[in-house]
Order: structure tokens, then sequence, then C-alpha cells
């Protein structure tokens, strides 16, 4: 049996595919699943049994009668029994109704977009955790018939730990740590242990590039690693302090413990890496505003970002 599926977003989102895939496709040795995501993305996958991973470039499928051609193609070349869409965005419900048509069995997630809603309210003061992201992209496998139990567990791919990683920056200003904050509390941990430093991008690896030329027993790796190196390295730390970005959702693919920071977004809202323990979060819990955002790309209600503003580095130095 051979499923195709697909995901065409954010590197955080599509890493948290990851995981699912792998234990689903342990429980379910008969199946075969073709994975349809962006080309760079291809390194998080290589190491999966049963899954094939197809990279394509969106900017050759453009509009209706390019996604028509893209599902030609991926018939074509795959000759699937059911499709799974991960995404259900507006090119994904394209790609559904052109499947459907074909007489393709298909099963879609279901984000949640109320919950999400009620529960970035700033006016709900009743904040309840939602379902994780993880286990929604089980219940699209679920709803084709088979069986998911996900353990909830990372493994580690390496014994050898040393080191602490440090990703200061996220997509968006409502995700990130004031970056005088993370200079700090780089600095208080260089005096203990080995830092590296994650980013990418001109301006992050410039800036991080500055940061180890100031701090001693600090080294950039941005701009330097394949996403499989990169992979590699971040396996091999003894804890990640990340955003709720990407960083984290890597973290949790190599079995690294990661140390997460939460400003405008929240865990409730079911983006937790895989694996990762809540006591492990650091956050200002007590603001009824939070959080205001999913993905962190709102501005501040209140104009201070003080979801971010008024985290003490300290703790999260206590929790290394």
């Amino acid at each position: 049996m051979r499923i195709l599926a697909y995901r065409f977003s954010a590197f955080g989102d599509v890493a948290m595919t990851a995981p699912v895939f792998r234990e689903f496709l342990e429980q379910n040795p008969d199946v075969e699943l073709v994975f349809v995501s962006r080309k760079n993305f291809s390194a998080i996958f290589d190491d999966i049994p049963n899954l094939k991973f197809k990279g394509v470039d969106l900017d050759d499928y453009k509009g209706f009668l390019g996604l028509r051609r893209l599902a030609r193609e991926l018939i074509k070349e795959f000759q699937p029994d059911y499709i799974a869409d991960l995404h259900d965005v507006i090119r994904t419900k394209i790609l559904k109704k052109i499947f459907q048509a074909k007489g393709y069995k298909i099963s879609f997630i279901n984000k949640g977009k109320e919950e999400k809603e009620e529960l970035t309210d700033v006016w709900n003061l009743n904040k309840k955790k939602l379902k994780s992201n993880i286990e929604r992209y089980a219940d699209v496998f679920r709803n084709l018939g088979y069986s998911v139990n996900l353990s909830h567990h990372y493994r580690s791919k390496s014994s050898v730990k040393e080191g602490i990683g440090v990703a200061p920056f996220a997509q968006h200003k409502g995700k990130m740590l004031p970056l005088e904050k993370s200079f700090e509390l780089a600095k208080i941990l260089s005096k203990t242990h080995k830092i590296y430093f994650f980013g990418g991008g001109k301006e992050e690896t410039e800036i991080l590039n500055t940061w180890a030329q100031k701090l001693p027993n600090t080294e950039s790796l941005a701009g330097k690693l394949s996403l499989k190196e990169e992979l590699q390295k971040i396996a091999e730390l003894e804890v990640m302090i990340s955003m709720d970005s990407a960083n984290m959702h890597l973290a949790s693919l190599v079995g690294t413990r990661c140390i997460s920071i939460w400003g405008s977004t929240h865990h409730f809202a079911g983006f937790l890496g895989y694996g990762q323990s809540d006591d492990d979060i650091v956050e200002v819990k007590d603001l009824t505003c939070r959080p205001c955002s999913v993905f962190g790309d709102k501005e501040c209600y209140r104009g201070d970002y003080a979801c971010l503003e008024e985290i003490d580095i300290q703790k999260i130095v206590e929790k290394v």
C-alpha cells in the first residue's frame, strides 16, 4: 500500500512530520510513504525506512494548471493508493479536488482553527491545552484506517554530548527573545560550557559571527553547515536553547533536550517539540494576554512585548 502525503509550509512545521512518519511506518510495515515537500528539506527524512522524499519547487507549478500538472506527475511516478494532505491550505485544497476527481481516497489535517482562535483571544482568561500538531498529523493516517500510537519520546542519535547550542532567532518578533538578552545569556553560559550559535541568512550570520568574536569559548556555525551536518551537530549537543522555532524541532528529530523560550506564542497551541518536556519551557506565566498569536506574527496587543522583555535569563541558566 502506498500513501502520497504532502506539506509545503515552514521548516519547523515540516520537521514535525518526521517523528510521526517514523512511528507510523514502524507500526505499519506494509505501507510505503511518499512525502512531497520543498527540495531543501530532504535531509530531515533521510533515515526513515519505507519513506521516499520527493522535493519540488512550487514556482514550477503555479496556478490551477500548474497544480494539475503536479498531480498528474505524482500519480504517474508513484501510483499511490491514498492521499494524505498534511497542510490544508488553498494550494493543497486544489490538489485535493484534483485527486478526488480522479477517484482517490483523501484524508486531510484538521488544524483546529476555531480552537486556536479562541486560545489566542486576549480576552479569553480560560486557556486550555489543545491537541498537539503531532497528533493532528497522526489523525490524518488514522482517518485512512491505520493504527498510529505515538510514543511522544524522542530518540537520541548520538552518544557524544558536548556543548550548548544557542539559536536566538525566530521568523517573527513575537517569538524572539531580545538579542541583548540572548547575548547576555551566552556570555554567562560560556564561562562554564562551550557555546555553539545556530542561525541562517546573511544578517543572522553577521550578528552571530560578531558574538563569537566577542565571547570566548563560543563558535558560530551559522552559514557553515549543510542541513545534514547541522542535524548531526545538534545531535551531539548536551542541550539546545531555542525560541519557539525550527531549531526546537530539529533538536527533537535528533534526540537532544531543548530549553524552549516562548513569547507571544504558547505551547498550548500544540507546537512544542516532539518529546520535549514542559519543564524545559521558559515563559512569562502571569500575562493573561498570552498567547495572542499561534505563529508570533501579530503586533503586540500591549505594545511592549512584555512576554519577552520580562523573561529573566537566570531562569534559563538554572534549567541548564
